[in-house]
């Protein structure tokens, strides 16, 4: 299969792009796009056979659910049911945005292997010109997790699409780099209180400001439960050299890259603008120091980075686990196999 990229931005015309991607999506195929997030990987979510190719193209287990991506926040009562006020409080707050919300099922309308044995579903209205306007040229709902090979770094730019998904899947809508670079936070609103299952780009703080208290994500899950939402299982994110967690120290770092220097390894860092590890081999800066925000959008593309030297081993610094903090600490975990380097 041949993969085409096509870029869309708002300088041109554009329709031929988003009838190109609309007529796959119809025809039962799958298309990636930009969110403001990453770049997701979609299919009709009504389509059974469409969703089961997001699987295929990622190799993605069959048991990890997938969220549902709208255009309108009217068309979530298409699709769910019993909607509590606070979701609307939320909803008015944060859609467009990097928030995904848990319901109750409409039955019999989205595909059952978009949320395998859950009678669940998320739903999330993306802040990006042109998923909004692929999904309105749709007219309907799209299942669409990160669009990389199942395990691996999400993509927050096409040419990373390509790289994981070239010859897998038929077209890659270019529409610049991603901006929040971390997925969505996922909060199920059929608990109560409501719970985070994945931190993200609106935090635990900001929900609270609207809705009052919620419970935190419960890290990890039993090895024989299904995920409850994307990212609560598996290992993710990670890059071909093992990563390490690693104290936001200079000092510490510097040690750190002496000690495995002495064991014959090279050894890349990710970590903020202001540290000087002259030791490491490749030093990959994120940001600012306690920007989260800064680090949030630029971690995935540095792991990828660290994919194209010959490393044996990536420190990467930590964050604190606040605000969009814990969304950072939660991918890095999650990427380093909750492996923390203690010397």
């Amino acid at each position: 299969m041949h993969t085409e990229i096509v870029s869309v931005d708002n300088d041109m015309d554009n329709f031929v792009s988003y009838q190109q991607a609309v007529d796959i999506l119809k025809s039962g195929g799958v298309v990636a796009f930009p969110t403001e997030t990453v770049y997701g990987l979609g299919a009709l979510a009504t389509d059974a056979k469409a969703v089961q190719r997001i699987f295929e193209a990622k190799g993605r287990p069959s048991d990890n659910p997938l969220i549902v991506h709208i255009g309108n926040k009217e068309d979530v009562s298409n699709y769910a049911v019993d909607v509590p006020e606070n979701a609307d409080k939320l909803m008015n707050a944060f859609w467009p945005g990097p928030l995904t919300l848990v319901f109750h099922k409409k039955p019999g309308v989205i595909a059952e292997n978009v949320t395998p044995g859950f009678d669940t579903v998320g739903i999330r209205m993306p802040d990006h010109p042109v998923a909004l306007n692929l999904l309105r040229a749709l007219g309907g709902p799209l299942a669409a997790p990160s669009a990389n090979r199942s395990g691996k770094p999400s993509p927050t730019e096409a040419t990373h699409v390509l790289t994981d998904l070239a010859g897998r899947i038929p077209l890659i809508v270019d529409g610049g780099k991603t901006g929040v670079g971390v997925e969505s936070t996922v909060l199920d609103m059929t608990s109560n209180p409501p719970e985070i299952l994945r931190p993200g780009g609106v935090t635990r703080e900001m929900i609270e400001d609207i809705i009052g208290p919620v419970r935190a994500e419960i890290e990890g899950a039993n090895e024989d439960d299904a995920p409850r939402a994307p990212g609560m299982k598996y290992m993710h994110y990670a890059p071909e050299s093992p990563l390490f967690v690693i104290e936001p120290d200079e000092t510490v770092i510097q040690e750190a890259v002496r000690q495995l220097h002495s064991e014959g390894k090279k050894v890349a860092v990710i970590g903020p603008d202001e540290f000087t590890i002259p030791e490491a081999d490749w030093y990959f800066a994120v940001g600012p120091l306690h920007d989260d925000e800064a680090m949030a959008a630029h971690l995935y593309g540095s792991i990828r980075q660290c994919d194209l030297t010959d490393a044996d081993l990536i420190l990467a610094v930590g964050t604190e686990a606040e605000g969009v903090g814990a969304a950072v600490m939660n991918r890095l975990l999650k990427a380093a196999d909750g492996k923390r380097f203690n010397g």
